[in-house]
């Protein structure tokens, strides 16, 4: 990458939710971070790491979070696409968890919630944290919902979906899930799987996952399966193309069963198979096994 073509990475989302896992994540993998940049500087600060005449690393990551001026955050969608024209190569992340994971983890390591006061208790905070950031997540390139992830699982993530993502392209993430347990608010596309035969009523098969041989031999075998992947392939096959020609970095494609763990774990396999064969960057997610 030429020093004058650098790649910024502005990490976003609610506090609680992973952000500064991101951070150190991609510091360990050689980024150069800044947590907690304030939004009024960020113009300045493009500028200077935009100069092929100043020495500044390639690959950079900055933390902006709810405790900007509300105004800036408001501000800083139409801000990243006017930099963008400046020899940069900008992804906004949005980092969240739901509202129950977010009071649990603040209660549990007695953090005080940055909106919180005498005045406003956490779960107060934590709304009004989500009503300014609103914007950003609507605008983010990557979301990533951290409800049910682990801190290694996190730190994966960042590696796979943003260090290790090739630049101007499109990378595709499928991610099976179970529908008792919600739909992941970073999915694209929602495929429902439940309507297919389901191998937990198979008492041989219930213990295990679609990534075993002989739940993939049971559902292989059943007519309605295969023709949901070949539509779900035919339908995306038709649309990456569209997102890639509108530059987009990256696309969740989400499958739901009941409880994720044989039918959407199945096929999430079988679509990540084909795509990789067509040349696509391609990661896998289980959330639920």
């Amino acid at each position: 990458m030429k020093p004058g073509n650098r790649r910024l990475i502005i990490i976003s989302g609610l506090s609680g939710a992973g952000k500064t896992i991101a951070l150190n994540t991609l510091e360990d993998l050689g980024f150069y971070c800044i947590d907690n940049l304030p939004i009024s500087l960020l113009n300045v600060f493009a500028r200077q790491i935009s100069d092929s005449n100043i020495q500044a690393a390639n690959e950079i990551a900055i933390g902006i979070d709810a405790r900007n001026p509300e105004c800036d955050i408001v501000d800083l969608p139409s801000l990243i696409t006017g930099l963008k024209g400046q020899g940069l190569t900008i992804d906004l992340i949005f980092i969240e968890a739901n509202d129950d994971v977010l009071t649990n983890r603040f209660s549990e390591t007695r953090r005080k919630h940055p909106l919180s006061s005498n005045s406003v208790s956490l779960a107060n905070a934590i709304k009004k944290e989500r009503q300014i950031m609103e914007d950003l997540y609507e605008h983010a390139d990557i979301r990533i919902d951290t409800s049910y992830t682990l801190m290694h699982e996190l730190r994966d993530l960042v590696r796979k979906r943003i260090a290790m993502r090739p630049l101007s392209s499109l990378s595709i993430q499928f991610t099976s899930f179970g529908y008792k347990h919600g739909i992941p608010r970073d999915a694209d596309f929602v495929f429902d799987a439940r309507c297919l035969p389901n191998p937990y009523w198979q008492k041989d098969l219930r213990g295990l996952s679609g990534n075993d041989r002989p739940v993939i031999d049971f559902l292989s075998k059943q007519e309605q399966v295969s023709e949901m992947v070949k539509q779900i392939k035919q339908f995306l096959g038709y649309w990456i193309p569209q997102f890639e020609a509108d530059n987009r970095s990256y696309l969740c494609v989400a499958v739901g069963c009941t409880g994720g763990h044989h039918r959407s774990v199945y096929i999430v396999e079988q679509l990540a198979e084909y795509f990789r064969g067509q040349g696509k960057p391609v990661i896998v997610s289980h959330r639920d096994i």
